[in-house]
């Protein structure tokens, strides 16, 4: 989660001379060469068929569109709210297993549904002044980002990780290059080239890191390390431009965290330590 919030610092900075779909193309083909050589190193590639295997295209897909529509919102809004709005991710994954994968859920799963989205709505905040609708395109990301994690688990365990981290990265640069085409190219220096190198690390090492834990790992005790993304966005936005959420964000925020814990301890109860559903 660290990685991910200070690929999103880089990125905001690079925003503030570069135009949106170029960052993300230039990055995700970084991305896409620094996954490839991890891949090539460990044999991986000997394989490499596999990313045209099951759902791995289109979680490739998914995933890659949900990271573009995130980053495109990510240059509007201050990285604490953007961060912040992704805490619903367990929320929407909760509401989509009761919806597709015939969930049972009590009365108080649904309360910490319309909770979580009650802390969304204070975040966004879609009724005051100043409102910026690219909250809601980071919102339409999350219910993406859910989606993505769901399939993660099914898809199947001999096909190696890093493969579809690189799936991820070759449709980001499919998707993103399109982005970049119609949005027009601007020349760039040695200062952005270094911002977006330093970001294609960093997202590298965290899509590979929460695909081996969302595998490997237990849902239960993964997902509250979710929350530790929120500390360091406020950190950075802090110390680098000065943000500071209002009243009302941080209730939301708190509502979030609440709605969000109740759902991971609910699928501690369903599936105990040492089990990996």
């Amino acid at each position: 989660m660290a990685c991910f919030v200070i690929n999103d610092a880089f990125i905001k900075i690079a925003s503030a001379t570069l135009p949106s779909g170029q960052m993300i193309f230039m990055r995700s083909l970084l991305v896409g060469l620094i996954v490839l050589a991890v891949a090539r190193a460990s044999g991986a590639t000997a394989r490499l068929g596999d990313v045209l295997r099951g759902q791995v295209p289109l979680r490739a897909l998914i995933d890659a569109a949900a990271t573009l529509l995130y980053l495109a919102a990510l240059v509007h809004l201050p990285i604490a709210n953007a961060t912040a709005i992704t805490l619903a991710t367990p929320i929407f994954m909760a509401l989509l297993a009761m919806l597709f994968l015939d969930e049972r859920v009590g009365w108080a799963g649904w309360i910490a549904v319309i909770v979580g989205f009650c802390g969304v709505l204070l975040v966004i905040q879609p009724s005051a002044e100043g409102f910026n609708a690219w909250a809601l395109v980071a919102l339409a990301a999350t219910l993406m980002h859910a989606v993505r994690d769901l399939m993660t688990r099914r898809i199947p365990a001999g096909i190696p990780s890093i493969l579809i981290t690189l799936a991820s990265a070759i449709a980001g640069c499919l998707l993103s290059g399109v982005y970049a085409l119609a949005e027009g190219w601007r020349a760039f220096g040695v200062a952005e080239a270094m911002l977006l190198a330093g970001a294609a690390l960093f997202v590298a090492a965290g899509y590979y890191l929460i695909i081996v834990s969302f595998r490997q790992g237990e849902i239960a005790v993964i997902s509250p390390f979710r929350y530790t993304a929120l500390l360091v966005a406020l950190l950075l936005g802090y110390f680098l431009w000065g943000d500071v959420p209002n009243l009302l964000a941080w209730c939301g925020i708190a509502l979030l965290i609440g709605a969000g814990l109740h759902v991971i301890l609910r699928q501690r109860r369903r599936f105990p330590a040492g089990t990996n559903a």
